[in-house]
């Protein structure tokens, strides 16, 4: 009996033992993938940021480019440029290179600096990031498709040279010059209302497309009258509406999925679903999108942004170069989401002190009133 109660208790001791080493092992490796999570989360944003900076100071500004520069250099087997890089333009290209270098040095050290942040605390920061660039995207076409309705409505009944002076309504019918001191100018605008109010979302602009179209059925049956502005307006804001709205839809669980298969596994497993998700079938098509619409000049949002391309429907609006520019804010903010959602999943699978057992909507920086 005494040694049948002395191997029960070295079973204990060893059960014990194991229990101990595996909450040990697993804690190891939590403090190893969630640094290794936060820097991929985190690099990928920054990365993307400079990747819209770059394609600004090459294609706007003039510079050369990172790739440019990889083929002067004759590094990763890129084409050399047809004509040598001299002087600036190869300083300007290092400091291009040089911003990538920087980020990812400042991502990894503010990761390293900041070991008990929580992945939970980080994702809010993203979910806070795009929720504000989608209230801006928000209130710039609601800005701009009220202005341009106006000065192009002003403008086919001949009246715009009375109200704004001959000069200023002639070169109104420039699309750069109505870009740079109509549409500009209302962006920034849109920037200091996006900080101060959250008042308005996409259930009003969903109610102003209903208006837009409305109006349009009462003009044309009512008053026989029909412009191509009319048209362009639904247009715009309804592209508005679909691009911006996916990026705060993917937080909200609000996307299509295939819940036959998706409503029955675990938390873990659903955490798991959603992580593999955002790294093979998210991140790629932002990134296909990013970089085959803005990797030349003549690409498909480079290219209508570069020249202020407008429809050639006589009098309509002046905005189809903004729409191309949609297509680069929703791949933009999907990405940022998307990173947001892989650490919110990551803290389920690690275990997390604190998380919630379902990811939770977002609540910092929501987009809606």
């Amino acid at each position: 009996m005494v040694h049948m109660t002395s191997i029960s208790r070295e079973s204990d001791e060893i059960a014990r033992t194991l229990q101990e080493s595996l909450q040990a092992s697993n804690g190891t490796a939590g403090s190893i993938a969630a640094p290794v999570v936060r820097s991929f989360a985190f690099s990928m944003v920054a990365i993307s940021i400079l990747f819209l900076v770059n394609a600004y100071l090459s294609f706007w500004q003039g510079w050369p480019g990172v790739p440019t520069l990889f083929g002067h250099l004759g590094w990763f087997g890129v084409e050399a440029p047809s004509k040598p890089l001299a002087g600036d333009a190869v300083t300007l290209g290092w400091v291009q290179l040089g911003l990538y270098v920087g980020a990812l040095t400042a991502v990894i050290v503010f990761v390293l600096r900041t070991p008990h942040r929580r992945l939970q605390e980080d994702s809010e920061i993203l979910f806070a990031l795009t929720g504000y660039i989608i209230r801006w995207a928000f209130f710039s076409v609601l800005l701009i498709g009220v202005a341009d309705m106006v000065v192009s409505f002003l403008r086919v009944e001949g009246t715009l040279q009375y109200v704004l002076g001959t000069d200023i309504a002639k070169n109104m019918g420039r699309p750069s010059y109505r870009g740079e001191f109509v549409h500009y100018p209302m962006m920034v605008v849109s920037l200091v209302i996006a900080k101060y109010t959250r008042t308005l979302g996409f259930t009003w602009l969903a109610l102003l497309i209903v208006a837009a179209e409305v109006q349009i059925v009462i003009a044309r049956f009512v008053f026989s009258y029909e412009q191509a502005f009319m048209g362009d307006l639904v247009r715009f804001w309804y592209g508005a509406l679909f691009l911006f709205a996916s990026p705060y839809t993917l937080i909200k669980e609000g996307h299509v999925r295939v819940d036959i298969l998706y409503a029955s596994f675990s938390q873990r497993g659903k955490a798991w679903t959603n992580v593999l998700g955002c790294l093979f079938l998210g991140l790629p098509l932002c990134w296909t999108i990013l970089t085959r619409g803005m990797w030349g000049r003549s690409n498909v949002i480079t290219g209508p942004l570069l020249s202020y391309e407008v429809t050639q429907s006589g009098y309509g609006l002046y905005v189809k170069y903004l729409l191309a520019g949609f297509l680069m804010i929703f791949a933009f903010c999907m990405l940022i989401q998307f990173m947001g959602y892989l650490l919110r999943n990551a803290a389920v699978l690690l275990r997390e002190p604190g998380n919630t057992s379902e990811p939770r909507p977002n609540t910092a920086g929501s987009v809606v009133g």
